[in-house]
């Protein structure tokens, strides 16, 4: 499956606001949103007026880019989320949460989800005691999550677990610093979810 490999900074220029992609640099003074506050490209600082469409187009791109989904990939999350009962754009949103990588970042393992998905493939987490490199697993309420045993030694974990422990908690997952595993306790309610999007302009686009 094809993965952007470019600039992340630019994704958060092209929604002109921080899609919160790089990491620890997004909340310095090196954010490229804060030191070019306007689209990349050539004609990024003219005056943009986008159609009905265009703003449906922007506002789904911009959540692919925040969860790091693929076009195909996202579609068959929107299908499936149209499936289930209840409102659409709600239940999306709680798919793309359910994500594995998604739900390494929410629990402080991985500083990004860009660095969540590295160290899934990489082999570092299980899932209920099972190791899993699938980055679009989804997890479900009770799997706890761990960093293998083997790999907990590794830098990156000591540094992750020593800055984890100043950051807060959300209410629908538990998470234990000191052993690097949380549990995944319940499907979270929108308000819960503190992402930059208007869903129901994403429903819209693809019920055209």
């Amino acid at each position: 499956m094809g993965r952007y490999t470019g600039a992340v900074c630019r994704l958060c220029r092209r929604e002109k606001e921080k899609l919160y992609l790089k990491g620890d640099r997004c909340y310095s003074d090196k954010c490229a949103v804060v030191r070019h506050a306007y689209p990349p490209g050539e004609h990024g600082q003219a005056r943009q007026k986008f159609s009905e469409y265009g703003q449906q187009l922007r506002e789904k791109q911009k959540a692919r880019r925040i969860y790091g989904v693929m076009e195909k990939q996202f579609r068959r999350y929107f299908k499936e989320a149209d499936r289930r009962k209840g409102v659409t754009g709600e239940v999306l949103l709680q798919l793309l949460e359910s994500r594995l990588d998604n739900v390494v970042f929410r629990l402080g393992l991985a500083r990004s989800r860009n660095e969540a998905r590295q160290l899934i493939n990489h082999g570092h987490f299980e899932v209920n005691g099972r190791k899993v490199d699938i980055p679009s697993f989804l997890v479900k309420p009770g799997d706890l999550v761990a960093v293998r045993n083997n790999r907990k030694n590794k830098a990156v974990f000591k540094e992750i677990a020593e800055t984890g422990e100043q950051q807060g908690t959300l209410d629908w997952l538990e998470i234990d610093h000191e052993k690097l595993l949380g549990r995944f306790l319940r499907i979270p309610q929108r308000d819960e979810i503190d992402v930059p999007l208007t869903e129901h302009l994403i429903v819209e686009l693809y019920s055209r």
